[in-house]
């Protein structure tokens, strides 16, 4: 965790990067990202209201899921921006005259793509890098979508397998108090 803290911290001095943006779907991926970001940031002594982070219900987001999204910045002091990119995605489509009942590859991919796209252009906009969530496990199945959460300008957990991912967050959350520890337990229980 320390080196991945301190890797990105390096990363945003060397960059000079105003703010970090990162999706948050409230599952373990992108948690042990928004913890990373979070220490990286305090080691900078930088404001955490600098932290982008961006939750973005699709088509197939659980209620449990983006509550914990909400509950894990709240407890951490991040704010959170939610984006529903379900009227873009039926806009896109529509525009390739995709029929929104056929839940194929170009559905699911659809929404992946439009999240990406959403990050790179608030990072663009407020001279920040898009922190990747995507892990070594991910990576090495070729689990990530194209142009999409395979694509960042720094990812955090491109070197720690999945089963790592939750025993960091676990070590995390014995590590914590209260709410936080509450909402780490449930993300590794979901």
């Amino acid at each position: 965790f320390n080196i991945q803290s301190t890797a990105l911290a390096k990363r945003l001095k060397h960059t000079k990067a105003t703010k970090a943006v990162i999706g948050i779907s409230g599952g373990i991926d992108s948690t042990l990202a928004l913890l990373v970001v979070r220490d990286a940031f305090i080691k900078l002594n930088k404001n955490l209201e600098d932290i982008y982070a961006i939750t973005m219900p699709g088509f197939g987001t659980s209620d449990k899921t983006l509550q914990n999204a909400i509950k894990l910045t709240r407890s951490l002091g991040i704010p959170l921006n939610n984006i529903d990119i379900k009227p873009a995605c039926i806009q896109h489509l529509k525009d390739i005259e995709h029929d929104l009942n056929d839940h194929s590859i170009v559905y699911e991919n659809v929404q992946a793509r439009e999240r990406t796209q959403i990050l790179m252009s608030i990072a663009n906009k407020y001279n920040g890098l898009v922190i990747g969530t995507g892990d070594l496990s991910e990576i090495a199945l070729g689990w990530s979508t194209y142009n999409a959460d395979h694509m960042s300008m720094y990812s955090v957990n491109c070197s720690i397998p999945k089963t790592l991912i939750r025993f960091i967050i676990k070590w995390h959350a014995i590590e914590s108090k209260n709410n936080l520890k509450k909402v780490l337990e449930d993300i590794i229980d979901t």
